[in-house]
């Protein structure tokens, strides 16, 4: 059989497919000779031919892992003997690899422990005096460890001891090259008693590294790698070590001689220690030597004759490896996770010195550095250097050279994202400059429009009313952009901004709703393939239409929605367009969800089916590609591919699939609380897959995951209000006993703050809608109230914890900040959702940590969350039962924090600590009576210095809530003549019901001092000005106080 065998595959390495495919045939006969076996093996170890060696091996590795049970003891027995013998023979390296595969492959049927004699070959030949055993060895030991690291573990030590040797053979690159990926395939399963191991070897780690550069740059590429085992499993390993690490890092990422994909890789190392262990790269003052190296490479000229990737014409967005890009990423890594002060002192002048340079490269540099600031810096930008910064970014836009004038666009729209509502204040200023880009929309390149359509649609999407006077001239340039350009990319980039107009002109839109509609019926009936992103984004556009034009303009177009969507889902299998087919049918279930409630089944199988769905995510297991064809289609009952480990394998993951499952789980989500009834027999296999995905690898799946098991409590618990049957009340429990103690563990356990932000919102809006249901379960409360503490006291793993750095509480990234303020967000709703008694142990315990938070040396966010949350919270006592003594209690713990809130600095700050007054005095009542003088001349100090108009008006609701609470407290001959000449409000309209209320109350209690004051021009000037809140606000009035309130406006 041999001979035979030999010819065979002989023939599949020719370079003919006819040939191939007879040879694959005649092989697949082969097959069914149980004696395939031993003729492998001999041709394994005894052909002249090394390729027909190779494929031999590739063979026996093929049908060992899929048919290990038929393969019978014997041949077993004889097959490891044979591979081991034939790696000690085997000259060719091709060869030696597919042995050491095979023998990975029989190790993970074997365990180490029953093939002695792989241990022994193992221990010999990497001691071994010859540098080419010692390869050898190495080799085996990386591929055997690498596919089956965990029962190794009992080895772990001795491995670790012989790396520390191995390392030191500086002279033998490749046996370097094999022992670091075996550091890196055991380094997410060692334990604590490798540690001290593990970090000893990272000097030596790096001098071998340093070697390997010098040998083989793409060997050192991968090798490389470990640093990110090592930062993600085992992050301690590397602290002590840090500086070295990044220096070694630098000096590879300032190396222009060597390759993209390495200096990438040391530059993405750094921005991941930088996402881990800010405190310690501060600490060591690595961020100077940092932005040193970082911004020469950012501000680089490309080679002669190139252009960067994204000024490309037809830029793909694909610069993956490209160390430029990852330089911007270092410094958008440093804002989100950096204190801004600490940042900015050190970062400016790079900046500046960039933007006034005479090389257009640098002043792109600058200019992308401003940008990628605005998100994790968004508040200390916005407060301290707005104009300054925008006036750059106007300057840049009309530069001489396009390429900065790209990189001024992309600041734009960074800016218009992040620094809300900040930005949208200087439309007088920006909204021309980018008229001017659109007016000439047919003589400029599309890639330079694309970026011109990106900062206007950023822009515009948050102007709000502000953008009525620039309405008529932005839809006539996007509906004749609609009309007439032959140019899809166009098109499409006008549909995209049509939506942003909407999403700000709201029902101001409706008078150009026909014609955008007709364009875009067009486009989602045009079935041809170059239409698809047109279509993608025309059901984007469409989404957001139904949200913001009114119910009445859009429900009749609803059932006409829904059916384009299902003909699209049906007739084209394409991620993006099912996504935002997903969209479309969440936005109508919100406008119209009775026109959705007849197709949940074909809506629900389809989004169930996206969130199943393995496709594009990719486990590469380390495979020779050319024998794919041999995978034998009879596909076996046993199937034992299913025990790799998540670990051993690398998941690399398309990004339309992730998108699909995160707008899927957000489409069921809204859907089930929309539809409500509708949604019940689907509820829980919605339910179960969108529960299989809350630790899924991609941070936003889990985040979009947590999002909908929110939603589907809410759900419920909607359904059990309108139909409180026992058996809804049950259904209810089981969610929340499932869904609450999951929240509360990702909260902890979870990597990524804006999952865990996700989550606290999450939770917050289940326990706002189902109140004390969601506090049923026996100690959850405490979990709860534990959990938020955690979050504040900065002990989840989120949080950089484990840190052995000096912590400086006053100074922290501000998206750090932002995850306490969502956990902090919590307090107030737990307080409404409980008798205050009930609460007021944990209330008690969780106070002094926002109190903490309004010192005068934190941050003005910091003074204004902590006084906010003090009000909100105040606020919610005086909802609940027991609350006014529970606020009672508190008064003089807090008295002295919104005292001093009211004379801060920061007018945010005055603002709450008015309303937190105004809230305590609410809540408590008399029983604060004593405290009313000091508050009152407090507040008559303030009105007569304060500028801020919001601060006037709650100003003026706060005095209402002290009369309300407790009218012998208020002296009304002074204090009411001064509050009806703050009236009418002018920013607060929120507001407005706490006036009028206090003045129907004081109408009963005494009318004639109402009448006396409160003249009929203040009466109709309210009335004129405000009807719509006049009217809500008279509306949701009990109706006594309405009709005395009608009575009191039409006799002044």
């Amino acid at each position: 059989m041999s001979e035979e065998l030999e010819r065979i595959l002989a023939r599949l390495t020719e370079p003919d497919n006819a040939v191939i495919q007879q040879a694959t045939a005649e092989l697949k006969q082969a097959f069914k000779d149980p004696a395939i076996i031993p003729a492998l093996c001999a041709l394994m170890t005894e052909s002249q031919n090394p390729q027909v060696r190779q494929s031999a091996a590739v063979m026996l590795r093929l049908r060992v892992r899929k048919h290990w049970k038929k393969i019978s003891p014997d041949h077993r027995e004889s097959l490891k003997a044979v591979v081991l013998q034939a790696l000690q023979n085997e000259t060719e390296h091709t060869v030696r690899h597919s042995l050491s595969q095979l023998s990975a492959v029989l190790v993970k049927h074997e365990t180490p422990d029953r093939w002695p004699a792989l241990l022994a070959l193992l221990n010999q030949s990497t001691k071994s005096n010859n540098p080419q055993d010692r390869q050898v060895g190495l080799l085996l030991l990386s591929k055997v460890v690498g596919s089956n690291p965990e029962p190794f573990k009992p080895h772990y030590k001795q491995l670790l001891q012989l790396f520390g040797t191995v390392l030191q053979d500086l002279n033998n690159p490749t046996a370097l090259y094999y022992c670091i990926l075996t550091l890196t395939a055991i380094t997410a399963y060692t334990g604590t008693e490798e540690m001290n191991l593990m970090r000893s070897l990272i000097p030596k780690l790096l001098i071998a590294l340093k070697h390997l550069i010098q040998a083989d740059q793409d060997h050192a590429s991968e090798a490389m790698e470990v640093f990110d085992e090592l930062m993600e499993s085992e992050v301690s390993i590397v602290v002590p070590h840090i500086a070295e690490i990044v220096r070694f890092c630098l000096e590879i990422s300032a190396d222009v001689s060597l390759s993209d994909s390495l200096r990438v890789k040391a530059l993405s190392c750094i921005a991941v220690l930088i996402r881990l262990k800010s405190k310690a790269v501060l600490k060591h003052k690595l961020l100077q030597p940092i932005l040193q190296v970082v911004f020469p490479i950012l501000s680089a000229a490309p080679p002669p004759g190139e252009e960067d990737p994204e000024d490309e014409e037809n830029d793909t967005e694909g610069d993956s490896e490209n160390p430029k890009h990852f330089a911007v990423q270092v410094i958008d890594t440093m804002a989100l996770h950096m204190p801004p002060e600490k940042l900015f002192n050190q970062l400016l002048p790079f900046t500046q010195t960039c933007l006034s340079s005479e090389n257009p490269y640098e002043r792109k540099g600058g200019l992308m550095c401003m940008a990628v600031l605005a998100e994790g810096c968004a508040d200390h930008i916005r407060t301290k250097m707005l104009s300054s910064m925008l006036q750059t970014v106007c300057r840049s836009l009309s530069d001489n050279n396009q390429v900065v004038r790209s990189a001024a666009l992309f600041a734009l729209g960074q800016f218009s994202e992040h620094l809300q509502p900040d930005v949208s204040k200087f439309h007088a200023e920006l909204m021309p400059l980018l008229h001017g880009y659109l007016s000439a929309v047919n003589q400029t390149k599309i890639g330079h429009m694309t970026k011109a359509f990106y900062a206007l649609e950023n822009f515009l999407e948050n102007l709000g009313p502000e953008i009525e006077p620039y309405l008529p001239t932005l839809m006539e340039t996007m509906l004749s952009a609609l009309n007439n350009a032959e140019n899809l990319k166009l098109k499409e980039l006008a549909v995209s901004a049509i939506g942003a107009i909407a999403n700000a002109a709201k029902e101001m839109l409706v008078p150009y709703f026909p014609p955008i509609i007709e364009s875009l019926k067009g486009f989602l009936t045009d079935t041809r393939e170059e239409m698809r992103t047109l279509q993608t984004q025309a059901l984007d556009t469409l989404s957001v239409l139904a949200r913001t034009v009114g119910k009445e303009v859009f429900s009749p177009l609803a059932a006409e929605c829904v059916q384009l969507g299902l003909n699209l889902t049906d007739g084209v299998d394409d991620p993006d367009l099912r996504r935002c087919t997903y969209s479309l049918f969440s936005a109508v279930s919100d406008v119209s969800p009775d026109c959705l409630a007849p197709h949940l089944t074909p809506i629900t199988t389809v989004m169930l089916l996206s969130l199943k769905s393995t496709e594009g995510v990719m486990a590469h297991l380390d495979e020779d590609k050319p024998f794919v064809l041999l995978d034998d289609d009879d596909a076996d009952d046993e199937d034992e591919e299913g025990d790799d480990s998540v670990h051993s394998l690398r998941f690399s993951v398309e990004n339309a699939y992730i998108d699909e499952k995160e707008d899927a789980c957000d489409a069921l989500g809204e859907i089930a609380f929309n539809t409500g009834v509708a949604f019940q027999p689907f509820l829980e296999s919605s339910f179960q897959q969108v529960y299989e995905l809350h630790d899924f690898p991609h941070e936003d799946v889990r985040r979009a995951a947590f999002g909908a098991m929110g939603q589907f409590c809410r759900a419920q618990h909607k359904v059990w209000k309108e139909n409180p049957t026992e058996a809804n009340h049950q259904a209810l429990h089981k969610l929340l006993q499932v869904v609450l103690p999951c929240f509360l563990e990702a909260v902890r356990q979870d990597r990524e703050r804006q999952v865990v932000m996700a989550i606290l919102e999450s939770m917050n809006a289940v326990i706002k809608s189902c109140q004390g249901e969601a506090l049923q379960a026996p100690g959850i409360l405490a979990e709860i109230s534990n959990t938020i503490k955690d979050v504040l006291k900065k002990k989840t793993v989120c949080q950089d914890v484990g840190g052995d750095e000096a912590d400086d509480d006053e100074q922290q990234a501000e998206y750090d900040a932002m995850l306490q303020e969502f956990a902090g967000e919590g307090i107030p709703v737990l307080a409404s959702a409980l008798p205050a008694e009930t609460f007021y142990p944990h209330l008690n315990d969780l106070l002094p940590l926002i109190m903490s938070k309004a010192k005068p040396s934190c941050t003005e966010a910091d003074r204004s969350f902590s006084i906010g949350t003090i009000g909100e919270t105040l606020h919610s006592l005086v909802g609940v039962a027991g609350g006014s003594a529970v606020a009672g209690r508190l008064s003089n713990r807090l008295l002295p924090v919104l005292v001093a809130g009211v004379r801060d600095s920061d007018a945010e700050v005055r603002n709450n600590s008015v309303f937190a007054l105004g809230a305590l005095a609410q809540a408590a009542g008399p029983i604060v009576a004593s405290d009313y003088p000091m508050m009152l001349s407090l507040f008559s100090n303030l009105l007569s210095k304060e500028s801020d108009l919001r601060v006037i008006d709650n100003l003026c609701a706060a005095l209402c809530r002290m009369i309300m609470s407790h009218i012998e407290g208020v002296p009304l001959e002074q204090v009411f003549p001064a509050l009806v000449a703050c009236l009418p409000l002018k920013e607060d309209m929120e507001e407005n019901k706490t006036i009028y209320s206090c003045l129907t109350f004081l109408y009963s209690h005494n009318p004639v001092l109402v009448q006396a004051h409160f003249h009929s021009q203040h009466a109709q000037g309210l009335a004129q000005h405000h009807t719509k809140e006049f009217e809500s606000a008279v509306m949701s009035l009990p109706d006594e106080q309405r009709n005395k309130m009608t009575l009191a406006v039409t006799q002044s």
